[in-house]
């Protein structure tokens, strides 16, 4: 009967050393329940972080052209080079006449042309 007690006995979800006390207890001590929780957490945000820095990557990419002053028409073969990511953005705004902009943020861009694109910035996000 105790060799069944011994299989049953629960582990450590992160050590997996034998518990003792509380029956619904999943940690041994408070550094493996840290360390199993960060790293479970980790595996997601490593993708989290991926993506928000190409995010902020293109934003700054848009705002150096400053599009406050103006429109910006630029060719796009020249954003890839400056290392622009068209796949991502914030959110799509596509206005009554059907026009479409692509958003990182505050700061967008509209094709004009399989060739150009106009870089915009959206002052209503800023308010």
């Amino acid at each position: 009967m105790t060799s069944n007690k011994q299989e049953e006995a629960k582990k450590c979800l992160q050590c997996e050393k034998v518990l003792t006390g509380r029956p619904d207890k999943k940690f041994c001590n408070d550094y493996c329940r840290n360390t199993y929780n960060y790293n479970h957490r980790r595996k997601d945000e490593v993708i989290v972080r991926q993506i928000n820095s190409i995010l902020r990557k293109n934003r700054q990419i848009l705002s150096e052209l400053e599009p406050e002053k103006k429109k910006v028409n630029i060719h796009r073969q020249r954003l890839i080079e400056m290392g622009f990511r068209f796949n991502y953005f914030t959110n799509i705004y596509k206005t009554k006449s059907g026009k479409i902009y692509h958003f990182c943020y505050d700061y967008g861009y509209i094709e004009v042309s399989t060739d150009y694109v106009v870089v915009v910035v959206r002052e209503k996000y800023v308010r």
